[in-house]
């Protein structure tokens, strides 16, 4: 048996080729020059150098740019496509538009046996009720552009293809069930930071409240190829339909899919979910208006940025329909071949993401990453702490603006800073006399634009005991006036540039 595999190297691809190679089989794979080195070691992994043949070409070209092709195809699957979201839109048209319309010139022009295109739950867009396996155009609105281009994607090939088509709908895929093997973050990935983030901040018995949130739809990897290979293998007379639903048949809220990754990686759960109902009964303008308002958006946004999520996930978090899938269920009978219950392998899934895909292990914390770029100003800078925090920052080839009184002793800071590789400016300043540091912020702000980093080391103490220091009010005084009023006004004339 002959297999024709676009995205062979692809994360569901991958895994459809392990299992095709365990019948009686050549896959032809895709490949450009610049992945060649990708499906060399797939091959390798899978103890298949002698029946995965790598074909040259490029899924962006007309025939897909191969020359000289002649084998003959009896399936060809055609899993080449951005899967992501945050593509942006000319890269998605080109891979799942372009690249399906290019797809099928190659197989018509090869009389290919059975042509199977890997479309999405995506065309479903905004479609209320139930999605059935032989709906397709129902009018529905499609509001992203990722669910667009799945959604034109698969009107080619039901336009165009000249084989047998079969076209398959797989959810939002996660890892496999197994291992949790996954090749990046997506779909509930993009929540495992916040899980993080809850699991240090608090103890995991203590109880949330958060929202329930819509259906969502995950599946396995593993679940998806096993599915694909078996329908792909069924005779044409005997397939119950033409287009399958690799859906969970039972899927979960969002809220209780994020119970299901929090109980795994021991954090604290959502006790309390407030049901979409009660959300919803808030009119639809009266919630677009509030997170209209500067002040919520600015938080909103810069809360997702820091937890990684980007506004897309959220917008798109949960589906508008649910999912018949009675013609792929009757398919797999008999197979074994199901969607396992999430709880089953969630806690696969979070230690895989943790030990490899956690953004957090690929942060370069050390000195020089940390203050790259940034203007640092120091007070006190001229002896103690603040010249050893200035020459720290110069061995990591940092830029220090140098604080204290004395200009000859911050010259002096300035050449060993620029002697460890680091660039240092000099600006004098008696911090105890508040229209001095007015002075010194504007000239800060003049000169460099802005301060990134600051460092109100400047300070003094009083030595002498309580009793030594009845008649010493202006001790107290003076430690104040530097100490916080100086710091104080330093911070405030800073903090607008």
């Amino acid at each position: 048996m002959n297999y024709f595999v676009t995205g062979a190297t692809g994360f569901i691809g991958r895994h459809l080729v392990e299992q095709l190679l365990r019948r009686d089989a050549v896959v032809y794979a895709l490949v450009r020059e610049g992945s060649r080195g990708r499906l060399d070691a797939l091959a390798q992994r899978l103890d298949a150098a002698d029946r995965i043949v790598p074909v040259a070409g490029d899924l962006s070209k007309p025939g897909l740019g191969v020359d000289g092709f002649d084998e003959r195809i009896d399936h060809l699957f055609h899993l080449a496509a951005v899967y992501d979201i945050e593509a942006d839109e000319e890269a998605s048209v080109s891979a799942n538009v372009d690249g399906t319309r290019n797809v099928i010139e190659f197989a018509n022009a090869h009389d290919v046996g059975r042509f199977h295109h890997t479309s999405s739950i995506a065309v479903a867009g905004s479609y209320h009720g139930v999605f059935q396996e032989d709906m397709f155009d129902e009018g529905q609105k499609l509001l992203h552009h990722y669910h667009r281009t799945k959604y034109e994607s698969e009107a080619l090939a039901r336009a165009q293809v000249k084989a047998r088509l079969t076209v398959y709908r797989p959810g939002i895929v996660i890892g496999h069930s197994e291992t949790g093997e996954m090749d990046k973050i997506d779909g509930p990935y993009y929540f495992f930071k916040l899980i993080k983030r809850l699991r240090h901040a608090l103890p995991a018995w203590f109880p949330l409240a958060g929202p329930e949130g819509g259906k969502t739809n995950l599946v396995p990897v593993d679940y998806v190829a096993r599915a694909m290979d078996h329908i792909a293998h069924i005779p044409e007379d005997d397939l119950p339909g033409d287009t399958f639903h690799l859906v969970d048949p039972e899927p979960l809220s969002v809220g209780q899919t994020l119970n299901e990754f929090a109980r795994a990686a021991h954090a604290p759960q959502f006790a309390m979910r407030i049901d979409q109902n009660m959300t919803n009964a808030v009119p639809k303008a009266v919630r677009a208006g509030v997170m209209a308002l500067p002040t919520v958006r600015r938080i909103r946004n810069q809360t997702l940025r820091d937890l990684g999520i980007p506004p897309e996930a959220m917008e798109h978090r949960d589906f508008a329909c649910s999912f018949d899938a009675r013609d792929t269920q009757r398919a797999l009978t008999g197979t074994g071949i199901a969607v396992p219950p999430l709880s089953s392998y969630a806690g696969q899934v979070w230690d895989y993401w943790e030990r490899n895909l956690d953004p957090d292990l690929f942060r370069d914390r050390s000195l020089t990453s940390s203050i790259r770029d940034k203007k640092i100003l120091i007070t006190g800078a001229s002896s103690g702490i603040g010249l050893e925090t200035a020459l720290k920052i110069g061995e990591a080839g940092g830029e220090v603006l140098l604080v204290s009184r004395t200009r000859e002793k911050l010259e002096e800071v300035k050449s060993q800073v620029e002697e460890r590789g680091g660039t240092a400016h000099v600006h004098p300043c008696d911090l105890a006399e508040l229209d001095e540091i007015d002075r010194l912020a504007e000239e800060v702000l003049s000169q460099h634009g802005g301060v990134d980093v600051l460092v109100n080391n400047a300070g003094r103490s009083i030595r002498r005991s309580i009793a030594s220091s009845y008649d010493r009010f202006h001790d107290f005084e003076r430690t104040m006036q530097l100490n916080y009023f100086g710091a104080l006004k330093l911070i405030l004339a800073l903090l607008p540039g």
